[in-house]
């Protein structure tokens, strides 16, 4: 699970955002709509997000310390929970609450053309860093459904960007509909409910976003898929059975196994610090990710119950 199409993805989500808060404020500035200033901010928002990304993965790749003897892969999960925490806060918070207040107190548009103009060709934009995600995406994804892969992948930054993108594409069509329901009604109040409708939208993928980092955060272990593989690489050759096994992983590239296994009986020590070093072997050739593995070697022993 290399960092290289995450970043590919991100840069690419950094560029389009970039540009397009610097258009939208534009339009704010002309227009006075509000959903032209959520927007904004959303999109401001959306570009620090990619900066604090790539902060991530750059940390991430500082040498272990004794302090932190499993080094630090983890920051990446940290800066993903941390962008998921500002897309509630500074898109969806401020998008409700310029919404509301548009809706109690309607002002009509000037200029709605350079608005309608200007969302269209953010959607344009949008929809290059949205593909450039999926394409991304893909490639890891597997079998799995979209769905799947967001709750399931170990890899913070493809989720967040896929979320990301997929919420500012629809975030535009409601500012596009609300300023275009603005111009054909002359109600200026269909505004603020675009802008109100984009604030509930960025708080649903934020809260997604949130759950699903928070859990990286405290520690996942291997996909399910993953699991199994390990399972029938350790349980083989001279290994009887597994007694026990957990995995963590400690960043999206690196993944903890920890497991008893019970050995043939008798075995001399040489023999059974060979069948180790060859559980290890295959499972790294089956995980990749599996990078630390622990074996212990023991006895399978059964409980006879009593009458």
């Amino acid at each position: 699970m290399s960092a290289g199409g995450s970043t590919k993805a991100i840069l690419a989500a950094l560029g389009a955002n970039a540009g397009i808060a610097v258009a939208k404020f534009v339009g704010f500035l002309v227009t006075g709509s509000s959903s032209m200033l959520a927007e904004s901010v959303h999109s401001v928002a959306d570009t620090s997000n990619q900066g604090l990304l790539l902060l991530g993965q750059k940390t991430s790749q500082r040498r272990a310390t004794k302090e932190h003897p499993f080094g630090f892969g983890r920051d990446r999960y940290f800066y993903s929970f941390i962008v998921a925490l500002m897309l509630f806060s500074l898109g969806s918070v401020f998008a409700l609450y310029e919404g509301i207040h548009k809706i109690g107190h309607p002002e009509p548009l000037t200029s709605p053309w350079v608005a309608v103009i200007i969302l269209v060709l953010a959607i344009a934009l949008e929809s290059y860093s949205f593909y450039t995600a999926i394409v991304e995406s893909r490639k890891i994804k597997g079998d799995a459904t979209w769905w799947g892969f967001i709750r399931q992948s170990r890899t913070p930054e493809l989720p967040v960007v896929l979320l990301e993108d997929a919420g500012a594409l629809l975030g535009l069509v409601l500012a596009l509909g609300g300023v275009g329901l603005t111009l054909a009604t002359g109600e200026p109040v269909w505004d603020g409910i675009g802008t109100l409708c984009i604030g509930v939208l960025l708080g649903i993928i934020a809260i997604i976003l949130i759950v699903e980092m928070k859990s990286l955060l405290i520690g996942e272990g291997a996909t399910p898929a993953e699991l199994a593989k390990i399972e029938d690489e350790l349980a083989t050759g001279k290994v009887q059975r597994i007694i026990h096994l957990r995995t963590q992983y400690l960043g999206p590239d690196e993944l903890l196994v920890a497991a008893k296994i019970a050995l043939r009986p008798g075995l001399p020590m040489e023999d059974v610090a060979q069948a180790i070093d060859d559980a290890e072997a295959r499972v790294r050739n089956a995980v990749p990710a599996a990078r630390l593995i622990y074996l212990e070697p023991d006895l399978y022993r059964t409980t006879v119950s009593t009458p």
